[in-house]
């Protein structure tokens, strides 16, 4: 399995190569190129101040000599070893120690790992949110709906992960501002950036809440989970549901009178909305999503309540500030990928419990659940872990439709940047990273199959 992986390694060297390559000859080969007539073509200057600025593109990055050079040099300042420049640009001694450089930015003026740097930590904070939390809730909708096969969980899983796969994730973001972040309707999230610029004055975590206060606040969260949680115990489940229910609508007629000025909406909709959603979590017989969804429930709530007691001046803090500005965006960025998950995992679930390896551990007497548990979902990992190889490249571009919505300085965001300005270094420069996350999903998920199954073997 080492020298599997040494050898893996040692294959990124050329195929990074060839990556780069491709894109940098489909941009030298696109109408104009990248030279600095097409840098300097859209600016309204003089002819003497197109002139200099012209020459000084062409000293500054080589723009006037041929594409293969260019492609060289390119790679000669990537690279940690190879030939010094001097002060015209021009290549000067061989070097083992000159240090790796991906060149200055033609539009920003900066240097792109300072520019990457900025934006990279913004998108991998965003997927590093979504990733887990995409992957836990496909795994349980998956199994218990695969487990539950033709009942009524797995209809109304399926037609519900079928309904937010179908769902365009702009359309989906710009619902979620125009209700949950517009003063006409619920003003509960900000609508764009990842912080306000008060949060940079403020402490890390939240202050100015008294000890009686804080006591209130866990003691408003504490009553509210633990009524909901014994709602979502109650045996008896008519009782339950229309608890459930009354409850729903009273949480909604409380939203509707605090925006009343879209009465047809508020007033009608919202209590049907809070209704529904509790009684359908009261009703369903899955004890996780019952008790787990009527206990958030239950923590709004009493928190809620408890924030309307106390009087002290409370400042949320950079922590809280952050929390607050990630709800939308990384619903948005996770409602599609755990709906696709989901009927992913449903499908493999229910192959492997059809197979003869199951039938006869259960002949052998083994219980359903270890046959689930230790046997089929072991298994049934191996097209979840396909689809993990490329989640690795999507950090860069998977949140571009997310950050410009809610105008999120990120990697794709950056990256659409570069292409319409043609900016030869920092398209390269993504190009290469994006390429280098794509072959080490591929390594974790080769490495991943190998403890998965043990049938699978690089030796």
């Amino acid at each position: 399995m080492l020298a599997y992986i040494i050898r893996r390694l040692l294959l990124l060297i050329p195929t990074l190569l060839g990556i780069t390559l491709v894109v940098f000859s489909v941009m030298a080969a696109a109408p104009g190129g990248i030279s600095a007539q097409s840098l300097t073509g859209g600016l309204d200057m003089k002819p003497a101040e197109r002139k200099a600025l012209e020459d000084y593109y062409n000293k500054r990055y080589g723009l006037d000599d041929p594409a293969p050079v260019q492609y060289l040099r390119w790679l000669n300042n990537i690279s940690p070893i190879g030939f010094e420049l001097d002060d015209e640009n021009d290549f000067g001694k061989f070097s083992f120690t000159k240090g790796s450089d991906l060149g200055q930015s033609f539009n920003y003026g900066r240097s792109v790992s300072e520019l990457i740097k900025e934006r990279l930590p913004i998108t991998l904070l965003l997927n590093v949110i979504t990733i887990p939390l995409v992957f836990i809730i496909a795994i349980v909708i998956g199994v218990k709906a695969a487990t539950d096969r033709g009942g009524r969980f797995d209809v109304a899983s399926s037609v519900s992960m079928l309904a937010l796969w179908s769902i365009p994730s702009m359309l989906a973001g710009v619902l979620l501002i125009g209700f949950f972040a517009n003063v006409q309707h619920w003003q509960w999230f900000p609508t764009a950036g990842l912080s306000e610029r008060q949060a940079l004055d403020m402490t890390f975590m939240p202050t100015g809440l008294s000890y009686l206060s804080v006591f209130k606040v866990f003691l408003g969260g504490s009553i509210g989970a633990a009524i909901m949680v014994s709602l979502a115990l109650w045996h008896q489940k008519s009782i339950r549901v229309l608890i459930a229910a009354l409850i729903g609508a009273a949480i909604g007629f409380a939203m509707s009178n605090a925006h009343p000025e879209t009465l047809m909406l508020n007033q009608i909709f919202l209590p049907l909305l809070g209704a529904v959603t509790l009684a359908l979590l009261a009703w369903t017989d899955f004890p996780i999503f019952r008790i787990g969804g009527l206990g958030l429930f239950g923590v709004g709530i009493g928190l809620t309540f408890a924030f309307n007691m106390i009087s002290d001046p409370f400042v949320r803090g950079f922590l809280f500030d952050r929390l607050w500005h990630l709800v939308l965006p990384v619903i948005t960025l996770s409602y599609g990928g755990f709906a696709f998950l989901a009927k992913l995992t449903r499908t493999s679930i229910l192959e492997n419990l059809q197979a003869d390896y199951a039938r006869t551990a259960r002949a052998k007497g083994v219980s359903e659940d270890e046959v689930l548990w230790k046997h089929v979902f072991r298994n049934s990992l191996m097209p979840l872990i396909t689809v993990t190889a490329g989640l690795l490249p999507g950090l860069i571009s998977g949140a571009l439709i997310v950050e410009t919505i809610f105008s999120i300085d990120g990697m794709g965001k950056l990256a659409i940047e570069a292409v319409k300005g043609r900016d030869r270094e920092l398209i390269l420069s993504i190009t290469l990273i994006s390429g280098f996350l794509t072959l080490i999903g591929y390594l974790i998920a080769d490495f991943l199959y190998t403890i998965v199954d043990p049938r699978v073997s690089y030796e």
